[in-house]
């Protein structure tokens, strides 16, 4: 049976942060899940997104650029839960645990990055 990308690690990774991120912003009042909350949402969604697109494409170049956009999702959603926090929308034990998967999930992208680019030399 075919395996898919779904079932890498780091996609499973990107998926919990982006599952949790959604279970969190589900419950917002409706201003602040049309304004912070689409946008934290779109970018955490983005990370495993690109990482499976990058998986999809011949050519490493391509592979890698996908895989660089998906580190930008990974910043930018780090930003967002730092915004949130700061308009109290998070509590401060939901951020930790939150950007403690950020944490996690960013060295194990730039290793996978590292790793495309040295199968390209």
């Amino acid at each position: 049976m075919f395996k898919g990308p779904e079932k890498s690690r780091i996609v499973q990774l990107a998926d919990t942060l982006a599952d949790k991120i959604w279970d969190e912003v589900i419950k917002w009042d409706y201003f602040a899940k049309n304004t912070l909350g689409m946008q934290i949402v779109d970018a955490a969604d983005s990370i495993g997104a690109n990482i499976v697109e990058s998986l999809g494409r011949f050519h490493i170049r391509e592979q890698i650029r996908f895989l660089h956009i998906s580190r930008g999702s990974l910043w930018e959603t780090k930003r967002w839960l730092n915004r949130a926090l700061r308009r109290k929308l998070l509590a401060t034990k939901k951020f930790e645990e939150l950007t403690g998967i950020v944490e996690n999930l960013a060295p194990q992208l730039n290793a996978f990055i590292t790793k495309k680019h040295n199968d390209g030399v």
